[in-house]
């Protein structure tokens, strides 16, 4: 048998082609039963969709674009896989751009979406992000848009992230049940909802167990490695220097494993260290890395179920709500006790 199309599948079922078009769409107004007919029919006789034709008639790209602030850091490449996989169940395919934490980078990519070449968007900003009339532009076009991680609470939209206030929270928990007495917080961005959810959360730790909070100890760190490096070394050869260190993206984490080395300070004995990380090689370094794990794959699986949902099923809107998944604390050798 030949290509199969919409119209021989109708007339073997006895249905509109309309009514097809929306079973294999997965419509809301379509019943179970009849979309299990047409499903079951279309997969005997082998019926491939044509993704071009369809997005034509329905003046869509069948194209989402996908906004990160970098890609180096693993957590955003299992993300993307996350996205990816919905996706491509779904017949779209993902436009990559990468702002590599630059607000002026950031606005021209969002500038490039609102040609329509993409049916909706999703986006991680930038620690720099002064982009709001750009984002209300892009809305108003009628562009769906779901943020992820990096979110702005005060954009109404969907959000899908972890509970990083929580994380902080254990994170400096943890390095305090350690026997951590002087704990240093290395903080991505004062601007970004995750850095001052997770500085809280480590605040309100000192707090619960009774240890001071010290300014000299909280190091606002940049997009520059060799300035963090500065940073983070200056705060080891501190008269009182910490005896913990919560860093709040791995990079710095890494960074202060190399000025350790420099300085000839032992990990765990010296100074504790544990990151937000999703590092696959963090069980590899020496000695291995105690992390907070985001579920990236299911955050970025999940911002994309949403997304889709927007583009794909009639009368479905994005409510101003935050789907929130766990993290999960996996202690290594960074933070033992001697």
């Amino acid at each position: 048998m030949g290509t199969v199309n919409i119209k021989q599948l109708a007339k073997q079922l006895g249905l509109s082609i309309s009514t097809v078009s929306r079973a294999l769409n997965d419509s809301y107004d379509i019943s179970p039963e009849t979309r299990k007919k047409v499903l079951n029919l279309a997969k005997d006789l082998n019926y491939q969709p044509n993704p071009h034709a369809s997005s034509l008639r329905r003046h869509q790209s069948k194209t989402i674009a996908v906004v990160v602030p970098e890609i180096a850091n693993n957590f955003f490449a299992l993300a993307i896989n996350g996205i990816q996989s919905v996706a491509r169940e779904k017949g779209y395919h993902v436009l990559i751009y990468v702002t590599n934490e630059n607000d002026k980078i950031e606005e021209e990519s969002l500038n490039h979406l609102q040609s329509g070449r993409v049916d909706g968007l999703l986006i991680s900003v930038s620690n720099k992000t002064i982009i709001d009339d750009k984002l209300y532009k892009i809305k108003e076009q009628g562009i769906p848009l779901v943020f992820f991680d990096r979110v702005r609470d005060d954009f109404e939209t969907a959000k899908v992230t972890t509970d990083d206030f929580d994380s902080g929270f254990k994170a400096t928990e943890h390095l305090i049940h350690q026997g951590c007495k002087k704990i240093a917080y290395l903080q991505i961005s004062k601007k970004l909802s995750i850095g001052m959810n997770r500085m809280k959360g480590y605040l309100e730790a000192l707090k619960k167990y009774s240890l001071p909070e010290d300014k000299k100890l909280i190091i606002d760190c940049v997009d520059d490695r060799e300035k963090n490096y500065g940073k983070i070394q200056a705060l080891l050869q501190l008269k009182s220097p910490p005896d913990g260190i919560f860093a709040s993206v791995e990079h710095l984490a890494i960074t202060s494993y190399m000025v350790c080395r420099d300085l000839n300070l032992n990990i765990p004995k010296d100074v504790k260290i544990i990151s937000f990380s999703n590092l696959e090689t963090a069980s590899l370094l020496n000695p291995s890395l105690t992390t907070i794990t985001q579920p990236a794959f299911e955050i970025g699986k999940q911002a994309a179920t949403l997304l889709l949902k927007a583009l794909t099923k009639k009368g479905f809107v994005l409510a101003n709500t935050k789907l929130v998944l766990p993290s999960d604390l996996i202690m290594r050798d960074s933070t033992a006790k001697p």
